[in-house]
């Protein structure tokens, strides 16, 4: 798309470059279907740039209208544009005429999600959402909160919290952090002083560490060590088929089925679930044993 030469777009810079630029592509003609389909055609079958250029130019409008919806998010609606254009343009690309719908509405997509992928760039260092179910919350809480009319700043209420959770498709934790995060609208800087602090302290003063204490750590660790080293000498108690058959059914990250070690070993499927089971309490027994032993489990 970059070889497009016939393309021209006028810059954005500023309000008045803005007005400049939605008034120039005013001027670009929307295409006919037949001739869209036409034009695609020689760009997809012959890589003409010039009939790409022209698909591109007459879906400018398109691009600004979509822009403008999310003029709520504090970017310059210039770079939201900008952005959205070059998703046009991948539109573009890969836009297959032979099937039957216009370019406008397969371009769409690809014109929003670049929108939208500029958006959670510019919005924060921390990437604000990894999963379509908290860009979706990203992108359509402050619409939710409109619904329900939830304008008051800070905290949602718990059935505010809990139906856009439900509508959403998100936990209720992501919709509170989320709200917190564009209340506060993006990023702050752990070094900003405290408005009532007259610069003395500053946010990373009163931050408080989330994580475990060094000694819950080391003491997890610990018993961690201890339960493994339980398991290994309960395992003893095991006579080699059992050992086998009980770590491929219950301790391997793939498990075993039924039917493929029976063919190991050349018995039923029954049996081997009897063996299963017969070890699995064996294990049981022994842990429980050398448990009460060490006084490091509670007795059964």
């Amino acid at each position: 798309m970059a070889q497009a030469k016939a393309l021209s777009i006028p810059a954005t810079g500023g309000e008045a470059g803005l007005n400049r630029y939605l008034s120039e592509i005013k001027k670009f003609p929307i295409l006919a279907p037949e001739e869209e389909y036409m034009l695609a055609k020689r760009w997809t079958e012959h890589g003409d740039t010039d009939a790409a250029a022209k698909l591109v130019n007459s879906h400018l409008r398109l691009v600004a209208k979509i822009a403008m919806g999310y003029r709520g998010y504090g970017l310059p609606v210039s770079e939201l544009i900008s952005e959205g254009n070059i998703g046009l343009m991948q539109g573009v690309k890969k836009f297959e005429p032979d099937r039957g719908f216009r370019l406008a509405t397969y371009a769409m997509w690809w014109i929003r999600a670049s929108i939208q992928e500029f958006i959670l760039r510019s919005w924060s260092l921390v990437k604000m959402g990894t999963t379509a179910a908290q860009k979706k919350l990203f992108f359509n809480l402050r619409r939710m909160k409109n619904q329900i009319d939830a304008f008051e700043e800070g905290d949602l209420k718990p059935a505010d919290v809990a139906k856009i959770a439900t509508d959403l498709g998100v936990t209720e934790d992501e919709v509170i952090s989320m709200n917190r995060r564009m209340s506060m609208g993006g990023d702050t800087s752990l070094n900003a002083p405290l408005k009532d602090s007259e610069g003395e302290n500053q946010w990373q003063d009163f931050l408080v560490d989330s994580g475990p204490l060094q000694d819950e750590i080391v003491a997890e660790d610990e018993e961690r060590r201890v339960r493994h080293e339980l398991l290994n000498s309960a395992m003893e108690s095991l006579n080699d088929r059992e050992k086998h058959i009980l770590a491929e059914r219950r301790l391997a990250d793939d498990p075993k089925t039924l039917e493929e070690l029976s063919q190991v070993y050349g018995v039923s499927r029954e049996r081997i679930r009897q063996i299963e089971v017969r070890a699995f309490e064996k294990l049981q027994a022994s842990l429980m044993k050398l448990a009460g032993e060490q006084r490091l489990l509670p007795a059964a």
